[in-house]
């Protein structure tokens, strides 16, 4: 039997979010079952891109605020980390999205560190993953004593849906992203991978920001849709399947989540899941758009996907120019992919997690499109180009 707590919580006015969430743990046998003092607690943000909290598209960093002051009240240390999404279009703009999102600041504020997953190092699971050899991922995850994922409510154009199992793909570190997109484009495929991420890491808790919520064309196109919940649960699976619920589907609308429940991840019968908190059962959201490609009969060429990645594909190169031999790139690399007098990066052995172009203090790591036309094309499109 799994529990899922649903609160409601009418806005992010911070004492309100901290009782909301404060009495959801009440109902799983409060934050002393889950952390002590002095452990170092991650908090899993959605951190999708450079968005602003009140766009509903990421974390709220007042909710993130919430959390890290009980966190601190029970005399823990606070991590705030993520790795932003734009891997399939060769961005990595992490850096820009913690400072956009209002995170950077709350950590400031309320004396958290944050954790750039794109400048913290790699490890190698020791497994393979599927549809791929290895499975990397970010190193606060195995550095944290606790880890709690928050991620948001929010609709999919291409998943329909993505929530708590979805939001561990921030896991995996800059533009490597785009390799496991390309290994597994189809949803199901895809959804191998988040339950390997999920087997690999000793996440403890979720808790969904869902106060507001993004509808319609998400998970950064979308209309933000007033849904006032907090979802809390172990179960990453059992509180999915509850959101999906109170969208008005059914978890088996979602291709992505269907490796989730043939590999036993978590709970998705009614009858094993107690909501609790207050509600008894899933309260609809009325009038919540779905992504039109719910309704499409149209079959996906996943194929396309595969050609959009390596159209786009970007490499991190050295600018020997602006390179001042400070080497902070050859020893932050966890592959030593990078030779240490010319500066050259051996493809071969990179990982694209982007820890050289996020810790070079001196913006001497450019990402180089691999296809120059495609470069040209980004160039015309941002205006570069008269």
């Amino acid at each position: 039997m799994s529990k899922v707590v649903i609160n409601q919580c009418e806005d992010y006015s911070i004492e309100h979010v901290i009782e909301k969430i404060n009495s959801g743990m009440e109902a799983l046998g409060g934050w002393d079952a889950f952390v002590k003092p002095g452990m170092k607690v991650l908090l899993k943000v959605n951190l999708i891109g450079p968005k602003p909290p009140e766009s509903a598209a990421v974390t709220h960093c007042e909710f993130v605020r919430a959390l890290t002051r009980i966190l601190k009240q029970k005399g823990c240390t606070v991590w705030i980390g993520d790795s932003a999404g734009g891997a399939i279009a060769g961005i990595a703009p992490t850096t820009q999205s913690l400072e956009i999102s209002g995170l950077k600041k709350v950590a400031e504020e309320e004396k958290a560190e944050i954790k750039n997953f794109d400048r913290e190092g790699t490890i190698d699971t020791g497994g393979e993953c599927s549809f791929m050899d290895r499975l990397y991922l970010a190193k606060p995850l195995f550095d944290a004593d606790f880890i709690i994922n928050v991620p948001k409510l929010k609709t999919h154009s291409g998943c329909i849906y993505t929530g708590a199992v979805k939001n561990v793909f921030g896991c995996i570190q800059g533009l490597r992203k785009a390799e496991y997109h390309k290994a597994a484009p189809n949803p199901k495929d895809f959804g191998n991978i988040l339950v390997d991420i999920h087997q690999a890491t000793r996440i403890g808790l979720h808790i969904m920001d869902g106060i507001t919520a993004m509808e319609g064309e998400g998970p950064t196109a979308g209309s933000v849709y007033p849904a006032k919940k907090i979802l809390i649960s172990t179960d990453p699976l059992a509180l999915d399947t509850t959101a999906i619920k109170m969208l008005g589907l059914d978890i088996k609308d979602i291709p992505i989540l269907q490796a989730s429940i043939e590999r036993g991840l978590g709970e998705v019968n009614k009858d094993r899941i107690e909501i609790c908190g207050d509600y008894a059962e899933p309260p609809l959201l009325k009038n919540y758009k779905i992504p039109k490609r719910f309704n499409s009969k149209k079959a996906s060429n996943y194929n396309a996907v595969i050609k959009v990645i390596d159209f786009l594909k970007t490499k991190p190169k050295i600018n020997l120019k602006k390179c001042q031999q400070c080497n902070t790139c050859v020893d932050s690399c966890p592959m030593h992919a990078i030779d240490k007098e010319t500066k050259k990066i051996d493809y071969s052995k990179c990982i694209e997690c982007m820890c050289c172009h996020e810790l070079c203090r001196y913006k001497a790591v450019d990402l180089k499109r691999v296809n120059p036309i495609a470069g040209i094309m980004t160039k015309l499109y941002r205006g570069n180009y008269k």
